[in-house]
């Protein structure tokens, strides 16, 4: 499989397997956001899906796929620094706002970041209805942003905070996004790049989230919380992995700009799911960006 999907790269095929593999990942990173943020607290939510990536991976990166050969290592540890960042600036995020609140500012400013970092690194570049496509969903991630400034009444004094975290994490979002899709091109297996990826990143957390629970007076229900981890580590191999390997098949920044449309699934999860208030401007707004992701696809 893995020489099928490597002969396909840049082809019509490819495209089109990397356009499916964007919107799946959209639609389950949205999902995986809802699983951290959810009733548990997302320090916790986060360890408890990270202790499962690690054994669930383990197996495979040291058995299953090819070992990772020479810079491929290195390529690998680069990894480790760049998603413990991003990590970190979600929890925190998070731990400040609501989901309907912080997610779609982080996903939604990924975008801009990742599309110049495919220029930078790839030489990748936008035509202009790609670029209109990018100023409409910007419009609406900055007007998202400046109606829940004015509107939100929950949790409102550490609203500013949390959108300034939701906007640094944006960018650690484009930073991996950018990294991660030039390491799993420069691994000649891309299945040994997602095991070992999915292996290594996932000591930090747990170890945090045990210090976490050790300090806490009030300790949740373990079983709900192991249950929850499962879940997430499950969708997390689906959501990463997918744009993972639709930017080896296709444009690092037009799977970037796809995946974003994950803040629609967030706006109907947060609603029907965790039972947040959003209403119909700050769907509208939602919509929006969405709008201008489907510009950026029909632009390409």
């Amino acid at each position: 499989m893995s020489d099928w999907l490597v002969s396909i790269a840049g082809t019509d095929e490819g495209r089109q397997l990397a356009l499916i593999l964007a919107l799946s990942a959209a639609f389950l990173h949205a999902v995986f956001g809802a699983l951290q943020k959810g009733r548990h607290d997302p320090w916790l939510s986060r360890g408890a899906i990270d202790a499962w990536l690690l054994i669930l991976s383990a197996p495979i990166a040291l058995f299953v796929v090819p070992h990772p050969q020479g810079v491929e290592w290195l390529i690998l540890l680069g990894t480790i620094p760049i998603h413990l960042a991003y990590k970190l600036g979600v929890a925190l995020a998070f731990s400040r706002g609501a989901f309907t609140v912080v997610y779609p500012v982080v996903r939604g400013t990924g975008p801009l970041f990742a599309v110049f970092g495919a220029w930078l690194i790839f030489g990748e570049t936008f035509t202009p209805v790609q670029w209109l496509g990018v100023a409409v969903l910007l419009g609406g991630i900055f007007g998202l942003a400046a109606y829940n400034l004015i509107h939100v009444d929950v949790g409102r004094e550490t609203l500013v905070p949390a959108l300034w975290l939701a906007v640094g994490t944006g960018a650690l979002v484009a930073l991996y996004t950018t990294y991660d899709a030039f390491g799993i091109r420069a691994t000649p297996d891309p299945f040994t790049f997602l095991a070992w990826f999915f292996f290594i990143t996932a000591f930090d957390f747990p170890i945090l989230a045990a210090l976490r629970l050790r300090a806490m007076v009030h300790r949740p229900a373990l079983g709900p919380l192991v249950r929850r981890g499962f879940a997430g580590a499950l969708v997390a191999y689906a959501s990463f992995g997918s744009v993972m390997m639709a930017t080896r098949l296709d444009k690092v920044g037009e799977a970037a700009v796809l995946r974003e449309t994950s803040t629609v699934f967030a706006a109907l999860i947060g609603w029907i799911v965790l039972k947040e208030k959003v209403g119909p401007r700050r769907l509208a707004l939602m919509a929006l960006i969405a709008a201008g992701a489907v510009i950026v696809e029909m632009g390409a």
